[in-house]
Order: structure tokens, then C-alpha cells, then sequence
């Protein structure tokens, strides 16, 4: 059964979407707002995202970044605004396809059904080359890390910052972005979190965690990983 999430905060709507979506027998999850959407493509791993960018914790452009930082799943946003930038500013962002309303439910599941079959029939990407240092070894494809011959254990959240660091090799990842990546869009101001946790990953992968060599902090601005 093909799993639809649908991101919306008018209850309205949301019934009317559910009710059409499961009389086609599509499985349906619905999320009010943004940091419930990011929680759920996580924990149930929807086909497809159905997105209104009026949402009221956080932009729907915003959402669609923080999910394109991790995850592939088709984005259709539903959205009222119907402004030429801001379809250019949600599909530059990564969504699939926008559809205006007043919409049709005929042409929505078209779009629906279209998105899936391509995410289908898409080519799988290439496993990623391990990452190998003078010190460790991360290999992202199965998520392990090895130091001098030992595997190293991480925490979830120690491993979601290390790959998404790992994954954009000497540049700067701003610590807004790893917050709302890691933990959501309420925890924007959170920089407690990653000095913690920055920390725990440098006493765990770098020889002398007090002058680290990979794991580099740009003061005020973020974090980099150098190889």
C-alpha cells in the first residue's frame, strides 16, 4: 500500500484529503505542521509528501530544505499562493511538483500517482565511498565508523551530525542548519546541543580532541569537517 503524509493545518481539508486518499486505498498519516511532518517521514517513511507552505510553525520551503538534506521522498506542495517566485522558491527548494489552490482531486492523485511512479522507477543512487582519514573510517553506506581497527560507537544523533558534515567536506554547515536538522525547527537557538554533542564526537574520533583536526569549529557561524 502506497503511504501518503499529508502536511496541513486546515482540519478542513485534511478530512477531505484523507477520506479521497483512502476510499483509493492509499495508507494516510496527516501532520499539522512542520516539525510533525519532519518527525514522521523519519519514523513512518511516507511514498509521498503532500505540503501546504503555510504552515504554523515554520515555512513549507523550510520544510522542504530540511527534508531534502536527508531524505529523497516525492514533495507535491498544495499550496494557496500562487505567485510565479513562489513555486520557483518551492521547486529550487526540491519539491516534486505544485499544484494551486482551488485544485482539483482528480489532477492532485494524477500528480500523486505520476510522482510515485517516477520515485519507483528512478535509478538507485551509488552506495557512497567510505570516508578514510589518517585516524577513522566512515563508511555512510552502512553507517560504521572504525578507529585504529575498532569499530566506534555512536549515538543516533552523534551519527546524524557526523554524516551530514561528512557529506559536505570543507564547508561550512551553519549551526541553524544542523539544529533544524537534527532536532527540528522549535530548537533553532539550541547551541548548547551541538557543543555537547560536538564534543562527545571529538573525544570519540579525534586524536587530541582539544586541537581537533577534522571536526573544526567556525566560532559564531558552525561547524566543518576536513579531511
Amino acid at each position: 500500500m502506497t503511504q501518503v503524509l499529508v502536511v496541513e493545518d486546515d482540519p478542513q481539508l485534511v478530512r477531505a484529503l484523507v477520506l479521497n486518499l483512502r476510499a483509493r486505498r492509499y495508507g494516510v498519516d496527516a501532520a499539522p505542521d512542520g516539525t510533525t511532518a519532519l518527525h514522521l517521514v523519519g519514523t513512518r517513511q511516507p511514498d509521498a509528501v503532500v505540503l501546504d507552505l503555510g504552515l504554523p510553525d515554520m515555512d513549507g520551503v523550510d520544510v522542504i530544505k530540511a527534508l531534502r538534506g536527508w531524505n529523497r521522498v516525492p514533495i507535491l506542495v498544495l499550496s494557496a499562493r500562487g505567485a510565479s517566485d513562489e513555486k520557483v522558491a518551492a521547486l529550487d527548494a526540491g519539491a516534486d511538483d505544485y499544484i494551486t489552490k482551488p485544485f482539483s482531486m482528480g489532477e492532485l492523485l494524477a500528480r500523486l500517482r505520476a510522482a510515485v511512479r517516477r520515485a519507483e522507477t528512478a535509478p538507485l543512487a551509488p552506495e557512497p565511498t567510505p570516508v578514510t582519514t589518517d585516524d577513522f573510517t566512515i563508511d555512510l553506506a552502512v553507517k560504521r565508523v572504525r578507529r585504529a581497527g575498532d569499530d566506534v560507537r555512536l549515538t543516533p544523533t552523534e551519527w546524524h551530525l557526523l554524516e551530514i558534515l561528512v557529506t559536505n567536506p570543507g564547508r561550512l554547515v551553519t549551526q541553524q542548519q544542523l539544529l533544524h536538522e537534527v532536532w527540528g525547527a522549535s530548537y533553532g537557538r539550541k547551541t548548547n546541543y551541538l557543543r555537547v554533542y560536538m564534543a562527545q564526537l571529538r573525544r570519540k574520533l579525534e586524536a587530541d580532541p582539544s586541537r581537533p583536526r577534522y571536526l573544526i569549529t567556525e566560532p559564531g557561524m558552525g561547524y566543518r569537517f576536513e579531511t
